[in-house]
């Protein structure tokens, strides 16, 4: 038997053995979320995309991607307060506080939207490629970098760009031969930028500084690797996969896979609360995976949350102790929700 096989049928006994644990269920039935709010949002069809907050000005901020808008909340009581329908497909968002300006990826006609925070109108726009997505903001630089291509506009490859948000210009990009690249976590106490490409199974590590690419790590348990988020203290991604659904965990200083536990399928999202240690992947299958952080090594999962079909993105805001969900209908009459947890000890 050749040693391709042998590594191939002791993976496959691990993903065997991790699947039918998670089946049984959590190895702690300790509490981690509880829902106290629910808010119903008759009228929306298709899917929604990411979520951010403003803390100080108490306000939710939701994408709208296939309504064509970006929906406004209030932090607090979930009561919608407007919406913004100067876009055609929004993906990410970033509020700054400091500016009170709103910034959105749209990737109908390729624009990083930039909005008032004030009254909502739209202040600028910068011209990109078409298909953006994903952003990770160098609050140190104030530089935004914005995914973009890829097989939604369609393209066989992709673009990684930096943006200069004071001067409203971009500042360099990046070639990927790959048509699906997703999320990004930023590394803050040095220069790099990791990336996922989710069609190649790796996740690339960026020098910012230098604007290449200096690694790329192969996933190699699992595929489709979409949401990422990063514990810079110990040094290890957190790599969310559709296929199988499973929470990869890779030493951040070499790529090795150090833990993978099965996880919610059809992940849009993974926070990682740093004061805690937990992790929380929302599934469109209607459920939230929750994880405890032993070490940097260990992990258990301690808690399934039933939430919705299409819960699958959400925002952890770890200064009022919430995690919102956006319930997305797809496809389906279901009613389009916004579901409000409070994040429990």
């Amino acid at each position: 038997m050749s040693r391709t096989v042998v590594m191939r049928l002791a993976v496959a006994s691990i993903l065997l053995a991790s699947l039918s644990v998670y089946a049984r269920g959590p190895a702690s039935t300790q509490a981690s979320l509880k829902l106290i709010l629910t808010v119903t949002l008759p009228g929306f069809s298709g899917d929604f995309d990411h979520l951010t907050a403003d803390v100080k000005g108490g306000r939710l901020f939701l994408a709208g991607e296939d309504h064509k808008s970006v929906e406004v909340f209030d932090l607090q009581t979930g009561k919608k307060l407007h919406s913004i329908t100067e876009v055609g497909t929004p993906h990410s968002l970033l509020y700054l506080p400091e500016q009170d300006e709103l910034y959105v990826t749209d990737g109908a006609d390729g624009t990083l939207k930039i909005f008032s925070g004030s009254d909502y109108k739209l202040k600028d726009k910068i011209q990109l490629v078409e298909g953006l997505d994903s952003i990770v903001y160098d609050r140190a630089a104030q530089r935004l970098y914005v995914v973009s291509g890829g097989k939604d506009v369609p393209l066989d490859h992709s673009f990684l760009t930096a943006v200069d948000l004071p001067g409203r210009k971009t500042l360099g990009e990046i070639r990927f031969e790959a048509d699906h690249v997703e999320a990004m976590a930023i590394e803050t106490s040095g220069s790099r930028l990791f990336v996922n490409l989710a069609d190649k199974a790796e996740v690339a590590v960026v020098d910012r500084k230098k604007m290449q690419v200096i690694a790329r790590w192969p996933v190699g348990i699992a595929e489709q690797n979409s949401p990422l988020a990063y514990d810079e203290k110990n040094q290890r991604l957190f790599v969310v996969c559709r296929k199988p659904p499973m929470l990869v965990v890779m030493d951040a200083t070499n790529g090795k896979v150090v833990a993978s536990l099965p996880t919610a399928g059809h992940a849009d999202d993974v926070a990682f609360d740093k004061d805690s240690g937990r992790i929380y992947v929302p599934g469109a299958e209607g459920f939230i995976s929750v994880y405890q952080q032993k070490d940097a090594d260990h992990y258990e999962q301690i808690a399934k949350v039933q939430t919705a079909p299409g819960a699958k993105t959400a925002v952890l805001v770890p200064e009022l102790h919430r995690l919102f969900v956006a319930v997305s209908p797809g496809d389906t009459k279901a009613m389009a929700k916004l579901l409000v947890y409070e994040v429990t000890k």
